[in-house]
């Protein structure tokens, strides 16, 4: 249900944000760890990038990818995680072509390291970097360039936010980075399609 509803959720801001065809969207969960991984795909061009990917669950992803007959260009990573080994190492393998992408910040290798204000394309759409330390030094956030949707990681959950206590996490840095941005919430209330992080933090 909670997938459906993010991909329904997602379509819908998107389609309101021009003509060109909403992006494909899958959520997939790996449950021992939490984590969500997403899947992200241009259906004319067949190009994707896979967020957070864990490496139980790589093989999975990589069934799903071809599956739906997409290119996987990027398997990226929002920060590095204490709770599981990222899948990314072992996609590259699964699925050739796919470059593996962290935050130069985080320390942690990858064919490619992106910096705040950068870009990572797949077709006509694509990720714009943000940012968003204080879980961990390298934490970023992938916003989608017609700004309907917003994925980050550990840095901002439902009602609170990722440790600081450890994995060098400044709490400061941590709520700079997310008043940087603005979340678009996977259900609409009334008169309150979006809210600021700010104002999720004052209300919460």
């Amino acid at each position: 249900m909670a997938g459906a509803a993010l991909r329904t959720a997602g379509r819908q801001l998107s389609q309101q944000r021009g003509a060109r065809a909403p992006v494909l969207l899958r959520q997939l969960f790996e449950p021992k760890s939490c984590t969500y991984t997403y899947l992200l795909g241009d259906r004319e061009a067949r190009e994707a990038v896979l967020i957070d990917p864990v490496l139980e669950t790589a093989p999975r992803d990589a069934k799903l990818v071809q599956e739906l007959g997409l290119r996987l260009l990027f398997a990226v990573n929002t920060h590095c995680h204490a709770d599981h080994i990222t899948g990314s190492g072992l996609l590259r393998t699964l699925l050739p072509g796919c470059r593996s992408v962290i935050s130069r910040r985080s320390g942690a290798q990858a064919d490619l390291h992106i910096e705040d204000g950068q870009t990572i394309r797949f077709g006509r759409f694509a990720l714009e970097i943000r940012a968003s330390p204080g879980h961990t030094p390298g934490c970023v956030t992938f916003v989608l360039d017609d700004h309907s949707m917003a994925f980050t990681g550990d840095a901002l959950l439902v009602r609170g936010c990722g440790r600081t206590d450890f994995q060098q996490g400044p709490s400061p840095s941590l709520s700079l980075g997310l008043l940087r941005l603005r979340v678009r919430q996977g259900f609409k209330y009334p008169k309150n399609e979006c809210r600021s992080v700010k104002l999720l933090r004052t209300q919460g």
